[in-house]
């Protein structure tokens, strides 16, 4: 099993969202950033023709392009890109760019236009109904991206595949969740996700159903699941919130968490919670006293099962 440390920073899952875009005739700009792929359904017609789950234009009768911006859901380093023209097959754009700007606080879009821009992606051609995926060799670290199509057309999806890179000054002399998605924790490591992936674990939402958690397959043999959690900043962590939502006929009996500062040496290991048992469809939440910080979080599951969310209150070493 391979991780990375890569996330969608555009996802709206993460908070990220669609704020302008000069035309969305056919097909709503917000679609772009939907974390679920794009589905096509052959009766949605509407007053202007057939319904897309994607963003889409007019046909342009002047010169120019067609484009949208988008806010990150956590700033961060882009590593790659994917323009989905899912289910557009007559009209998607041939060609699109992608750009990106660093700017702070809560910008408008009119502050976001006067904006300095780094192009990521220069003009290059795309196909129809396609996952087209254009990597990006860049270091800075940047909050929004614009998508360009030329001329104009449809396109279902963007991903923004990064790290995230949050702004230390957010985090110094609070306590935060350090096991969060948003400010840059990552799983560097787990037993099973037959069932669910265990990213869903640091997601800042609570999950609306099952599928929207961490689940594993049914254990038939000794030992148990676990979760290995590289945590958004090193930190002494005193409140853990197991969050067992949705999760009823299928919730672990028991759960323990462990943590260090070197994930290498089996002697850096030290126990925040023992082995304690868990009840379903429960947000269960813990005090803890953690004796120094930690840099990374195991939880064990006993034996299988599934879980919602996992949060690591703390404060920053």
């Amino acid at each position: 099993m391979t991780f990375t440390d890569l996330t969608d920073l555009a996802s709206r899952a993460l908070g990220g969202g669609v704020v302008a875009a000069n035309d969305e005739f056919f097909a709503a700009m917000d679609n772009l950033v939907n974390p679920e792929p794009s589905e096509f359904e052959t009766w949605t017609y509407g007053p202007k023709g057939k319904v897309y789950d994607g963003w889409e234009t007019r046909r342009r009768r002047s010169p120019g392009h067609d484009w949208a911006v988008v806010r990150l859901g956590a700033p961060g380093r882009i590593h790659g890109v994917v323009v989905d023209t899912a289910h557009f097959t007559g009209n998607y754009p041939p060609f699109v760019a992608v750009e990106a700007a660093e700017v702070p606080g809560h910008p408008s879009p009119a502050e976001l236009e006067a904006a300095a821009w780094t192009g990521l992606v220069p003009r290059s051609p795309v196909r129809g109904d396609h996952r087209n995926h254009f990597p990006v060799a860049d270091d800075a670290r940047y909050t929004h991206v614009r998508l360009n199509i030329y001329p104009d057309g449809g396109v279902a999806r963007l991903r923004v595949h990064g790290e995230v890179r949050p702004d230390p000054a957010l985090l110094h002399g609070l306590t935060v969740n350090l096991a969060a998605l948003e400010l840059g924790a990552v799983v560097a490591g787990c037993s099973d996700m037959f069932y669910g992936s265990p990213g869903n674990l640091l997601l800042p939402d609570r999950s609306r159903q099952m599928s929207e958690g961490w689940e594993t397959a049914r254990r038939r043999e000794p030992g148990n699941e676990w979760v290995l959690v590289r945590l958004a900043a090193a930190g002494c962590i005193r409140l853990a919130e197991l969050d067992t939502t949705h999760f009823k006929g299928n919730a672990p009996g028991e759960a323990s968490l462990r943590a260090t500062d070197d994930p290498a040496s089996e002697a850096a290991w030290f126990d925040l919670l023992p082995r304690t048992p868990t009840q379903p469809d429960t947000r269960h939440h813990f005090r803890l006293d953690s004796p120094r910080p930690a840099t990374h979080v195991r939880l064990d599951i006993y034996p299988d099962g599934g879980m919602s969310r996992l949060r690591l209150w703390g404060e920053t070493a």
